[in-house]
This record gives structure tokens, C-alpha cells and sequence, in this order.
């Protein structure tokens, strides 16, 4: 199967009810625990790298691990994603290199750490949707700051500086025609996310509820839900880890979310602790190992196992095989007569 639109799988979740997870990679050992878990689980799956992960991995290698595991896994739906996209020319350089999804952030300005200001937002993410729209190409943005800094991008602080005004959301997905729109509701980048076990205080799931209502056809992302779970920062404490005590987004929030709208849920820093867990326990208990399969095995079937219990607590267990894949020319066809425009205003084009 080659690789997908991840507005296709975003359009199926919508009708299915579900999520589908959007994991981060920047080595063949962690597209490989993806897709074992992906096909163990037989889910459709979100693929996607920072900036951060293209400029490690370079784009030639994870390009071509991207399709070595659309040939290997020819039963699963992949989307390959660009991540926090910082810029028109990253987006467009992903695109040009064969990502099927791109992420426009233009809720900060091309530094990856300044907020920008509404305006900036939307004509950059409007000309990256035009650019993207008419190969084929999905684009998410982004309204309101999250929180945290990961890979280098991120604002920092608590990620309620900038949660995002459900007006703002309403007029940015009309403005630009996004086909998912990340909002900031209180998450941030990282493993230190909360300070105690979060609610509605910390967490605006009330928010996302009513940006919901506003735009039932464009996509909902949440991005830093990541669940940090107690046993995985345990196990990298017990072999010589130093962890601060952190909460991360209960799944039940993250489930709620789903109910509402939400169709892509980005998790990275879970499957961070599940490898570096993995691969401290091997060398403490056994120093004289010194073969880097003798880590990196344990560490990635760690994370497979954790991605494999995202899929089934996001619901797109199963699903896997439900369609079958509209090429991205076709898609491309689906932007340009009107069919796919998922702003309010041109509902009576679908």
C-alpha cells in the first residue's frame, strides 16, 4: 500500500468515532515498534517527524524507512507527517520529498519559540494550504501556544499562556482551509506537564468541546498527550534515571476529547521513556553487554508495546482495513473541485 492522505484517515476516524495516534520517529528501531504494533493491533497509523528528527535522521533515510515499511506492512494505512513545521519552506520541502501530511505552526513565528500574531498565523498556513492542497497534501494547523519546548520548539511555560479562543479557531479554519487544526486546551511539549493529576483548572476540555460544536468538520489534533505513565518513569528511575515526579494527559481526557472531535493525537514523550527505560535496565543489570542489539531489541518492543495500547485506548484498533487508499492525486482532484473543502462556509460543496 503506498503511503496515504492523512486526511483520508482523519475523514475515516471521523465516521468511525475514533482516534488515530500521531507517533513521533527519528530511527528505523522506532518505525519498526509502530508498525509491529499496527499490525498486531491492525490500526491505521500517523507517522510523523519534527524538524528536530529530519535534521538527525536526514530526510533521504527516513523517507525511504517510510516506505520500506509501506512494502512490509502493505496492509496498513500510513500517513507520513511533518511535525511542527516551522516555516512555508519546511512545509514545503517535506512535501516536495514526499511527506503526505504536513503540520504548519504558525502560531509561532519561524524561530519555533515566539508567538506570533493571528494574522501572521493564518497567511502563512493559508499559503501552505494552497501549496499542499493542490498535490494532494493534508495540513494541519495550529492556533494558540502549547506549552513545554520539545525538539527545540515550543514557547515554554505552562500551556495556559495561550490557550486557544474558540472565535479565533472558527475564523482561522474558514480563512486558511486546514484539514486539522491543533488547539492549545492547557498540554504541553515534554514529560513535565503537570504538577499533580490534572483537571479543569489545567486541562480546558471545555474548550475543545465548544471548538467542536463550532467546526464539526474540521479535524481536532491534541498535541502533548501524552500520558506519562507512573511505571514508565519508575523504571527509569530504578536503573539510575533521575525524573522529576510529573503528570501527564489521563486517557480519559484524551478519550473525551475523541467523543468530541478529535482525530489525531500526537504521543511522543511515552514512547521516549518506554526505550530509554528499556535500554537502562539491559545495561544495569548487564554492563558487559556492549552489542547495541542487545538494547535496542528490549527497547523496542517497550515501545511497541506501549503504541500498541494507544491504538486500542484511541479506538482505531481494528480499522486498519476498513477502505482503501485514495491516491494523493486524487485527492488532490477532491481540493481543487471543492469536494474536500472542510470550511463551514463551503458545506454545500461536499
Amino acid at each position: 500500500m503506498p503511503l496515504v492522505s492523512m486526511r483520508q484517515l482523519l475523514d475515516e476516524a471521523a465516521k468511525g468515532g475514533y482516534g488515530v495516534g500521531a507517533f513521533n520517529v527519528n530511527d528505523m528501531e522506532q518505525i519498526q515498534a509502530i508498525m509491529e504494533a499496527a499490525r498486531e493491533t491492525q490500526s491505521p497509523v500517523i507517522i510523523q517527524a519534527s524538524r528536530g528528527a529530519r535534521a538527525f535522521a536526514q530526510d533521504r533515510y527516513l523517507y525511504h524507512l517510510m516506505l520500506a515499511a509501506s512494502e512490509l506492512y502493505p496492509e496498513i494505512p500510513i500517513a507520513m507527517h511533518q511535525d511542527h513545521g516551522n516555516s512555508f519552506e519546511t512545509c514545503k520541502s517535506a512535501i516536495e520529498l514526499g511527506f503526505t501530511s504536513v503540520m504548519m505552526d504558525g502560531s509561532l513565528k519561524e524561530d519555533g519559540k515566539t508567538p506570533s500574531s493571528f494574522e501572521e498565523n493564518v497567511e502563512v498556513t493559508k499559503r501552505v494550504v494552497e501549496f499542499a492542497h493542490a498535490r494532494g497534501v493534508t495540513v494541519e494547523g495550529e492556533i494558540g501556544v502549547l506549552g513545554g519546548i520539545e525538539d527545540g520548539h515550543g514557547a515554554g511555560g505552562t500551556g495556559l499562556e495561550h490557550v486557544t479562543d474558540p472565535d479565533q479557531a472558527v475564523e482561522f479554519a474558514e480563512r486558511t482551509g486546514v484539514d486539522a487544526l491543533a488547539i492549545a486546551i492547557g498540554t504541553s511539549h515534554g514529560a513535565y506537564k503537570f504538577t499533580k493529576k490534572p483537571d479543569g483548572s489545567v486541562l480546558k476540555m471545555d474548550i475543545l468541546i465548544d471548538i467542536h460544536k463550532r467546526l464539526p468538520h474540521t479535524h481536532l489534533v491534541m498535541h502533548g498527550s501524552s500520558s506519562v505513565p507512573k511505571d514508565l518513569q519508575a523504571i527509569v528511575n530504578q536503573y539510575g534515571g533521575k525524573l522529576k515526579e510529573t503528570w501527564g494527559v489521563p486517557i480519559e481526557e484524551i478519550q473525551l476529547g475523541i467523543r468530541n472531535g478529535v482525530r489525531k493525537v500526537n504521543v511522543d514523550t511515552d514512547n521516549r521513556l518506554a526505550i530509554t527505560g528499556a535500554i537502562r535496565k539491559v545495561l544495569w543489570e548487564t554492563p558487559e553487554k556492549f552489542d547495541p542489539r542487545d538494547y535496542l531489541k528490549p527497547a523496542r518492543d517497550a515501545m511497541k508495546k506501549v503504541v500498541a495500547q494507544r491504538m486500542k485506548e484511541f479506538g482505531q484498533a481494528g480499522h486498519a482495513g476498513d477502505y482503501k487508499p485514495i491516491s494523493i492525486e486524487e485527492m488532490a482532484k477532491g481540493y481543487a473541485d471543492g469536494s474536500l473543502d472542510p470550511r463551514p462556509s463551503m458545506a454545500g460543496a461536499r
